[in-house]
């Protein structure tokens, strides 16, 4: 018997690849995104989460058997901490209670390798302190100082962080409800496209996020991670940040973080 699945950025990129994914094995995908979804809203607005979630939560009929939360930004701009972070907090936040109604529920959230590297601590701070207002003001800040790259990175920090605590509370795992992420590498998709089509820009990317095992992902390779991160058969992970990057973060980090 199928279940049904709230997936965010399901129109391109890993959510569109996870959709099909999940739709073939007879699931049931209440896709959410800008365009060519079942629920259409900007998650970058507190408007556009509420209607998200009251959206889905009229399709499922109030019970949820898996919440992904994939939309994403790689905008060098607030937009980066409004959909990146608050975006995806909001969604999970909101259909809990969808999935507490479920028999084995599951959540997962897409991460980034990029959530290692250098964060800005205003940013971050703001958003595990749930103060948007001052997470734009910083973000705004960082723009206007060339900093805006390090948005990106900082949202999937803050976001991870977020998951870390929150997937061990009463809410999720008291529940029964394991909450994980995966944390892909460079993954060829529409939003990195344009760097694939710069030499220089692979050079750097190269250098930034070294991927040792096959190097640069497909969508599907993400995918699949997630499919079975949702799946009934994961049933005792919570708070995982699992790197499906190529080997990127052991290369970067290596053995110290232990």
């Amino acid at each position: 018997m199928g279940r049904t699945i709230a997936l965010s950025g399901s129109a391109s990129g890993i959510g569109r690849t996870l959709a099909e994914l999940l739709r073939e094995r007879g699931d049931e995908v209440i896709g959410i995104d800008l365009k060519d979804a079942e629920v259409i809203a900007d998650l970058g607005t507190p408007e556009g989460r509420s209607a998200a979630v009251a959206a889905v939560l009229e399709r499922c009929g109030g019970r949820l058997d898996a919440v992904v939360a994939c939309a994403g930004v790689a905008h060098p701009t607030p937009l980066a901490v409004t959909v990146n972070y608050f975006g995806a907090v909001a969604l999970l936040d909101g259909l809990r209670g969808a999935l507490a109604a479920a028999e084995r529920p599951r959540a997962a959230v897409v991460g980034s390798i990029a959530g290692t590297q250098g964060v800005l601590e205003d940013v971050v701070r703001a958003c595990l302190d749930d103060d948007e207002p001052a997470a734009l003001a910083a973000a705004d800040k960082a723009v206007e100082n060339n900093m805006g790259l390090m948005l990106y990175p900082s949202s999937k920090s803050a976001v991870e962080q977020w998951l870390r605590a929150r997937s061990v509370s009463a809410e999720w795992a008291g529940a029964g409800i394991p909450l994980n992420a995966i944390a892909p590498g460079i993954v060829k998709t529409p939003m990195t496209e344009p760097l694939f089509a710069d030499a220089g820009m692979v050079e750097v990317m190269n250098e930034a996020v070294p991927m040792p095992l096959n190097g640069h992902s497909d969508p599907i390779v993400i995918a699949e991670a997630l499919a079975w991160l949702i799946s009934p058969a994961n049933t005792h992970m919570a708070g995982q940040i699992i790197y499906v990057d190529g080997g990127a973060e052991a290369t970067l980090r290596g053995p110290s973080v232990f």
